[in-house]
C-alpha cells in the first residue's frame, strides 16, 4: 500500500525507531527518523505533506512540548503521539493541543499503519466531518448519567478503583459500566473510547 507524504518518526529509542522504520517501509510508507524533538526542530523538513509520529515521553523536549512548538509556529501537520500504558491523561492533553490521534504501546502494527494512512490522506469534507461529529454526539447522548461519569473518569486517566471510590461503587460495577460504554460508543479499545470522547468535544479543556 502506498500513500503520498512522509511519516516523520521522532523517538529517542533507537530500537523502536528501527522497528518502526521497517514496519512503515514494509507498508509502503516513506519514513524519516529523528532521535529527538530538538533534532527535528533544528532542521525541520518541508511539512506541506506528511505527518509526525512522536513518542510522548522523551529526554529533552517531549511530545507535548513539540506540539506546543508546532502550534506556536503555525504548523498544521497531523501529529500522532505514542503513549505508554497509563498515559491516557497525557494523550488527552496532546489531543487538546491539536494532536490528530494517539496510539498506546505496545501497539498493533496494522492498526498503527491505518492511523498513519488516515492522517496522510486529504482531509474529509466539512459535511463528512459534521456527519462524524453528529454520530459521535448521538452516541454520547445515549449514555446514562453514570456511564458519562465513568467515561469522564477514564478520560481523566483514572483507574477502575479510583472511579469506584469517587462514586461509591464496586470496581466490578465500574467494569460493567465500561463494557456498556464500549458498546454504546462503538469503541474497540479504551484509547479509541477516549479519542471518540475528545473528538466529540465531550470534555473540552
Amino acid at each position: 500500500m502506498s500513500s503520498n507524504g512522509m511519516v516523520y518518526v521522532i523517538d529517542d529509542d533507537s530500537a523502536l525507531r528501527d522497528s518502526l522504520s521497517f514496519l512503515l517501509a514494509s507498508s509502503g510508507l516513506s519514513v524519516r527518523l529523528f532521535d529527538s524533538a530538538e533534532a527535528f526542530l533544528a532542521a525541520p523538513p518541508p511539512l506541506a505533506e506528511g505527518c509526525i509520529l512522536t513518542d510522548i515521553r522523551m529526554q529533552g523536549l517531549d511530545g507535548i512540548e513539540l506540539l506546543c512548538r508546532l502550534r506556536e509556529t503555525g504548523h498544521g501537520i497531523p501529529v500522532i503521539v505514542m503513549t505508554g500504558h497509563g498515559d491516557v491523561p497525557l494523550a488527552v492533553k496532546a489531543m487538546k493541543l491539536g494532536a490528530t490521534d494517539f496510539v498506546e504501546k505496545p501497539f498493533d502494527g496494522d492498526a498503527l499503519v491505518k492511523v498513519l494512512i488516515a492522517a496522510l490522506v486529504p482531509e474529509s469534507s466539512v459535511s463528512e466531518k459534521d456527519a462524524i461529529s453528529e454520530e459521535l454526539l448521538s452516541r454520547l447522548a445515549s449514555l446514562s448519567q453514570r456511564e458519562s461519569q465513568v467515561l469522564k473518569g477514564l478520560v481523566n486517566g483514572q483507574t477502575n478503583k479510583e472511579i469506584a471510590r469517587e462514586f461509591d461503587l464496586s470496581p466490578r460495577t465500574v467494569e460493567v459500566y465500561r463494557a456498556k460504554l464500549m458498546t454504546k460508543m462503538q469503541a474497540g479499545s479504551i484509547s479509541e473510547l477516549v479519542r471518540f470522547a475528545i473528538k466529540a468535544g465531550a470534555f473540552p479543556s
